[in-house]
């Protein structure tokens, strides 16, 4: 599956390292995958759970929070409520450069806009 390395800014303005996992073929929905807030966006689960929904026509956003993996910042100053401004930011950036997040199973009849 292709996959592309991306970065967009978190909610306190720091650089987050992302991955977006995409589909052979044009998505059929994007997915926000968000794990646990001390894991990297490069766990084995993380991966497996992106490669297997891509597999199935999802395009797949993982990425690491604040301070970890390879995006900016200090996770000694995030805290529950920082980490999810930055679930929103991805959210948001997923929204203004691909397409909302949504999950659509194989027998949805509509395409993401």
């Amino acid at each position: 599956m292709p996959s592309e390395k991306i970065e967009f800014p978190g909610a306190a303005g720091d650089t987050l390292a992302a991955r977006l996992e995409l589909p052979a073929g044009p998505p059929r929905a994007y997915a926000l995958f968000a794990h646990c807030f001390t894991c990297s966006k490069d766990i084995l689960a993380a991966r497996r759970i992106a490669h297997t929904l891509a597999a199935d026509g999802i395009a797949v956003l993982r990425f690491d929070f604040t301070g970890l993996g390879h995006s900016e910042g200090e996770f000694a100053n995030t805290d529950f409520s920082s980490n999810v401004e930055d679930l929103v930011a991805a959210a948001n950036f997923l929204r203004a450069n691909y397409a909302a997040p949504q999950i659509c199973n194989s027998r949805c009849k509509t395409r993401p806009r």
